[in-house]
């Protein structure tokens, strides 16, 4: 059965030449804009706590889409090293969910909503877990396993894109709000 496995990902690397390109498009955009963020900081900015919370998660997801979809474009010998690729990087991806929560519950400069918590840890748990799943999976239904797997870095690239702009439009609205206030004597 993982003879078969190396075959049926031909069929997929149209889809994750896109989804790999596309993440490694919107990295380097997101490069683009924390450039532009730090010309005109804020007063009272999230600062690196702030970052690390909400920045870097970001850049991690799209980086997790883009090494996925050139995992799955590389001549595999033998379906088993895939599905512990697999595994291997929905456990990474789960641990560091473990670090973006704690950092977002250390950090002071903004109080998270419900739906932060959903699109900074649930959806992003999901994601890596599946991805776990999958590898598991893997071995004994490959074809529904690959499936679930190119789910992970659509997700993971909405996920992205999702915090991306929540971010640019709170420090739109924030330094709006800021400019509007005026100098404070």
């Amino acid at each position: 059965m993982h003879a078969a496995i190396p075959a049926l990902l031909v069929t997929w690397q149209s889809y994750y030449v896109i989804i790999g390109s596309s993440a490694g498009a919107l990295t380097g955009l997101q490069f683009v804009v924390m450039a532009l963020v730090a010309e005109a900081p804020m007063p009272g900015g999230a600062g690196e706590e702030g970052v690390a919370a909400f920045g870097s998660p970001v850049i991690v997801h799209f980086c997790s889409a883009m090494l996925l979809s050139a995992m799955l474009c590389a001549p595999w010998p033998d379906g088993a090293y895939v599905a512990v690729a697999f595994d291997v990087c929905g456990t990474a991806g789960v641990l560091y969910l473990a670090v973006v929560v704690r950092r977002a519950l250390r950090q002071s400069s903004y109080q998270m909503t419900h739906e932060d918590w959903l699109w900074h840890a649930a959806l992003p748990l999901l994601a890596y877990a599946a991805l776990l799943a999958a590898g598991l999976l893997m071995p004994s239904r490959p074809a529904g396993a690959l499936f679930v797997v190119a789910a992970v870095p659509a997700a993971l690239l909405y996920i992205g894109i999702h915090i991306a702009w929540d971010t640019v439009t709170y420090t739109v609205i924030r330094r709006l709000a800021q400019r509007h206030e005026g100098p404070k004597a």
